[in-house]
């Protein structure tokens, strides 16, 4: 017996998904939000031209499950953003994807109730409407652009994009972020190499022609015009740590021998921490010492944090998760993370004004 199906041969069904144009109709931005999200991006790319002296700081959990947790989470940086303001610029991790290096549970937008029920309309949803939440609170959001479709649906109300490690290589990815309207962060290879990243900033701050959608769901050729406020993100890889004043020297020489800015974020969690989320804090300190010593290619850093440290398996029933807990990787808690974040602040606070480009 033989098939004849050409096409589709491996897909079960295909699904109706509202547009972006009506997502943003039904969830919208106030003007309020507007002129929020347009000052955050603005004053990242003030840092990244070396017009604003302080570093931006990407804080929260290694990935958003619970809206109420993250919620409360945003809350408590916010007033700490407050605080440090002066000398830091806090934008809140706000994960919606997780790319899985096998299986695994996908994220918010792909599976928001964490049961293989995939209602990924409701996680569109439910994911707009948090962001809208915390850019109401006056805190600027980040998150890793994982799919190309769903930057339409999200990306206005992001001041700050990643490319994650798996991804830095993929000429889609590139692509995509070469039109993004906020700034993009380029991680290095899981192997811990600069080639694919430095690569990547080169491509994504070029022109492209790509194959997309626009506002109303239809497929489109999209245009871009480059996004020169792409940099790259140290984040490790199975060689171990990269973020010590050696292999910061190393990144410089690079991008400068690729006639790239030598703008630097430390992201300083995964290999960078050797995955032990109680190291984060002695990371962000060793970039802190760094620039005491003259660094002047750090621009930012990374945590994961959340309102308790550690991480937690979804269980089968989810009544018994652990609120504030992490379900992917391990986050630094709130206490330790705002102990950091303040230290940070006490170094830096009479040194970043003098630092210069």
């Amino acid at each position: 017996m033989t098939d004849s199906t050409l096409e589709n041969l491996n897909v079960e069904r295909i699904e109706e998904l509202v547009t972006p144009a009506r997502l943003k109709a039904e969830i919208p931005l106030t003007p309020a939000i507007d002129v929020a999200v347009r000052h955050a991006r603005g004053v990242v790319r003030d840092i990244l031209d070396r017009r604003d002296h302080r570093l931006f700081l990407v804080v929260g959990p290694c990935s958003i499950h619970d809206p109420a947790a993250a919620m409360d989470y945003a809350r408590r940086l916010r007033d700490l953003a407050r605080e440090v303001e002066d000398t830091l610029f806090l934008v809140m991790r706000v994960y919606f994807e997780k790319p899985r290096t096998t299986t695994g549970w996908k994220g918010l937008v792909n599976d928001p109730h964490l049961n293989d029920s995939f209602r990924i309309q409701e996680g569109l949803h439910i994911a707009r409407k948090l962001l809208i939440d915390i850019v109401s609170l006056g805190l600027p959001a980040a998150t890793e652009a994982l799919d190309p479709i769903s930057p339409q649906y999200l990306q206005d109300l992001i001041a700050w994009s990643a490319i994650g490690a798996r991804t830095t290589e993929s000429q889609t990815h590139r692509e995509m972020a070469s039109g993004l309207s906020c700034a993009v962060g380029f991680k290095n290879g899981t192997d811990g190499g600069l080639t694919v990243a430095i690569n990547a900033l080169k491509s994504v701050s070029s022109p492209h022609r790509f194959l997309g959608i626009d506002s109303a769901g239809q497929v489109a050729v999209i245009h871009t015009r480059g996004n020169r406020h792409a940099h790259v993100v140290l984040r490790g890889g199975s060689q171990g740590p990269n973020y010590d004043s050696v292999h910061i020297a190393v990144c410089e020489r690079e991008l400068a021998a690729a006639g790239v800015p030598a703008n630097i974020v430390v992201d300083c969690s995964h290999a960078n921490s050797n995955k032990d989320h109680a190291l984060q804090a002695l990371v962000l300190d060793n970039v802190a010492n760094q620039i005491l010593e003259g660094n002047r290619s750090i621009v930012g850093a990374m945590l994961e944090s959340n309102l308790e440290a550690g991480n937690q398996p979804i269980p089968a029933d989810l009544s018994q998760l652990r609120y504030g807990v992490s379900v992917t990787d391990a986050c630094m808690d709130w206490a330790s993370t705002g102990r950091a974040i303040r230290a940070m602040r006490e170094k830096l606070r009479t040194v970043l004004p003098q630092r210069g480009s």
